[in-house]
């Protein structure tokens, strides 16, 4: 008989990388995981059944994320306001553009960046609100931001943009949240540098057009790159703390 959960874990991009781990962490400890990524993890299907732990995967391509927002606004609504004592969404999902100077890069690339990595992270995360605002547990939103959001980067103007506005929307929407009686928490956080598909993407960028990619090679030659698991563990680690939200904006290595 699968545990009744008491924690809610909404996780966007938990089909790979660092989603995944996140995803497979949360099962572990006992949370309802829902994922939200445009395919399917047997790994993690297979994890839940083993941990006996109850799990969602909804297929949404976040390039067009109000499918999903309606669909999580119309699935929270639909659940008892005292059905769990912590609701978390984990802003998780993001893309990056071909590394090279914007005004070589296809303006579709760059669409799809912002789509995913901010515009799907606001809709969500606006729906979220609404759909728990009546619920009597704690409510928090963790954006998973980066150190790109904070120090400008040649080649990848899109992919530093949307965790700029992350780390701002997350600014604004905190200060709105925080006169209210049950109010969420809200942080966006940056994760470090870890060994997930992106990293080798940077390091296999043309040197030429993308002047950082021997710095991202460097982190490879010199393991100097976290792995998904350990930067999960940190990542939820922080969600834990108690003074959560009080500052909206992040490091893992400040910890």
């Amino acid at each position: 008989m699968s545990r009744t959960p008491t924690a809610l874990t909404l996780i966007t991009g938990h089909s790979r990388g660092l989603g995944e781990a996140l995803a497979r962490q949360c099962l572990q400890a006992g949370h309802l995981v829902i994922g939200i990524a445009r395919h399917r993890n047997t790994g993690l299907d297979a994890e839940a059944l083993r941990e006996d732990a109850p799990f969602q995967q909804w297929e949404h391509d976040l390039t067009e994320p109000q499918s999903a927002g309606w669909a999580l606004l119309e699935w929270l609504q639909a659940q008892p306001a005292d059905r769990f004592r912590h609701a978390t969404l984990i802003n998780n999902a993001g893309v990056l553009a071909p590394p090279q100077p914007l005004a070589d890069s296809d303006p579709s690339d760059t669409a799809r960046v912002l789509r995913v990595g901010l515009e799907a992270a606001m809709t969500l995360t606006g729906l979220f609100l609404r759909g728990t605002q009546d619920w009597k547990g704690q409510r928090k939103v963790l954006n998973i931001s980066s150190g790109l959001g904070r120090r400008a980067m040649a080649g990848s103007a899109a992919y530093c943009a949307a965790k700029a506005g992350l780390d701002h929307f997350t600014r604004a929407v905190a200060l709105e949240q925080a006169p209210l009686a049950n109010g969420a928490r809200l942080v966006s956080l940056a994760p470090g540098v870890v060994d997930t598909d992106m990293q080798q993407q940077l390091r296999g960028a043309d040197p030429t057009t993308f002047p950082d990619q021997g710095r991202f090679q460097a982190l490879w030659d010199q393991g100097q790159l976290a792995t998904p698991e350990a930067t999960a563990r940190k990542l939820l680690a922080w969600l834990e703390r108690p003074n959560f939200g009080i500052e909206p904006i992040g490091d893992v290595r400040e910890s």
